[in-house]
């Protein structure tokens, strides 16, 4: 009796169960046979999933974000972690963000740690319902960014001395917004804005054709984005709004007015790009204040911008440029995030380019030297936590020679993504009229419109090339 209760526990003893949050570590396996094509063959075991890239979304701000309102006290309602994040990225789907919260993928940085030298910030995975604080940073995987690729890529139908029925069809697809003051619609690249003569489908020639909606005239141009670039446009219909957005664009001191809304929607206006440069900048983020000056080249038939020299001898304008780092360098390239507080002639491609030290991908007129360089010399680049290196994936049945990152040349890789700006519309009313008491379906508008556009698709398939699982 003694010796079989004696069994019994040593049989308990020798039991060892473990959690399935910490599992025991994994034993170091031998070499595997592996049978494939009724082949067999010794080989490694199977590797774990690799981590994946992470992007960093802005600081949280704190204050009333663009297109949302606050209580009627005053008190700004809190703002959710699945809210800043379906916020930031506005044109995906709210079950992707949902599986990535479900998954853990959604991660933040840990405050009150002290970061390490060599080493990532420490995270923490977060939920859904989590309330954002002031300054809070949240990284998501790139791959919640990546989207089908069309097979019929951004570029206008045909180039004819007249727009016809095609093209008149598909500038009215690029439609993202419309009313009675703006139309704000998503440019191809290749595209000009403003057309003379050996020029005939510019973006002014095809607009005035096809989305004037009855009116006398077409919408006039108010900003104007490079031929090579694409992303959000901004036209006005009327002589009131266009002379309204072009005073809004004007660099120059503004007055406060008379209304308040309206002084605080002119304050809340910005633009994002998202750009892919060659290297990667030494600072995650900061603030380029480089003023810019015009030469004249071929006997005055080209012009080009460069950075003013300190002297002060020549003509220069003041440019301002936000910049922060978006994920880590992959393929001698990086995603970075642009916001021009100025807005001069090519001054995102010049402080990319002078500044930085980093050209925009596809900018041959201000990085030739920096892109003959890139491609001529072998990439090897570390994934920051494994320390591995890596390596980028080929989708299956992806074209990657429509101008994207692996092409032989590639296209500009410069993106208007995001735009922000007052509500013409409902001011244009407010401030012709001056009345204290407006009609509630006019007070009931929004103050501030914010738009998102996606990616063209040479950059969709960069930014596929470049994201998901590393292997």
């Amino acid at each position: 009796m003694w010796r079989r209760s004696t069994r019994v526990l040593c049989r308990h003893v020798a039991r060892r169960g473990y959690s399935r949050v910490c599992p025991p570590p994994a034993k170091s396996a031998g070499p595997l046979i592996r049978v494939s094509n009724h082949v067999a063959r010794l080989g490694p075991p199977k590797e774990g999933p690799k981590p994946r890239q992470l992007l960093s979304l802005p600081p949280f701000p704190g204050h009333p974000l663009p297109g949302k309102r606050s209580h009627e006290d005053g008190v700004v309602s809190r703002v959710t972690a699945v809210s800043w994040v379906k916020y930031y990225f506005d044109g995906i789907y709210d079950s992707t963000i949902q599986s990535h919260f479900k998954q853990g993928l959604v991660q933040m940085e840990c405050r009150g740690l002290i970061e390490k030298e060599g080493q990532m910030k420490p995270m923490r995975k977060i939920r859904p319902s989590e309330v954002m604080e002031v300054g809070a940073r949240v990284y998501v995987p790139v791959s919640i960014v990546e989207s089908r690729v069309s097979r019929r890529f951004d570029c206008i139908p045909s180039g004819t001395l007249y727009p016809n029925a095609d093209e008149i069809e598909y500038m009215q697809r690029r439609v993202k917004y419309k009313d009675s003051a703006i139309i704000v619609l998503n440019k191809p690249p290749k595209l000009p804005v403003k057309g003379n003569l050996p020029v005939h489908n510019s973006m002014d020639a095809l607009a005035a054709a096809a989305l004037s909606y009855g009116n006398n005239e077409g919408p006039k141009l108010v900003h104007r984005l490079d031929r090579e670039s694409s992303g959000l446009h901004l036209m006005g219909r009327t002589k009131e709004s266009v002379s309204l957005l072009q005073w809004l664009y004007t660099d120059f001191n503004k007055g406060k007015s008379s209304c308040q809304a309206w002084d605080d929607a002119c304050e809340a206006r910005y633009q994002r790009y998202w750009a892919l440069v060659v290297g990667s900048p030494k600072e995650k983020e900061g603030l380029i204040c480089a003023p810019l000056s015009k030469v004249l080249l071929d006997n005055g038939k080209t012009e080009r911008v460069i950075l003013a020299h300190q002297s002060g001898l020549e003509a220069s304008q003041k440019a301002i440029t936000q910049y922060r780092v978006l994920g880590p360098t992959i393929n001698g390239c990086s995603w970075i995030e642009l916001r021009p507080l100025t807005s001069r002639k090519h001054q995102l491609r010049v402080h990319c380019a002078e500044a930085l030290g980093t050209p925009i991908v596809g900018d041959y007129k201000y990085g030739w030297f920096v892109h003959r360089r890139w491609k001529q010399m072998p990439h090897v680049d570390i994934e920051p936590t494994s320390g591995l290196p890596y390596k980028l994936r080929r989708p299956a049945g992806l074209d990657v020679q429509k101008g994207s990152v692996l092409s032989k040349v590639p296209l500009l890789h410069l993106h208007c993504r995001e735009l922000v700006l007052p509500n013409i519309a409902k001011f244009l009313l407010i401030l012709d009229q001056k009345l204290d008491n407006l009609h509630p379906a006019v007070s009931s508008k929004p103050d501030i419109l914010r738009f998102v556009a996606s990616m063209p698709s040479h950059m969709k398939i960069s930014w596929n090339l470049m994201s998901s699982y590393l292997v």
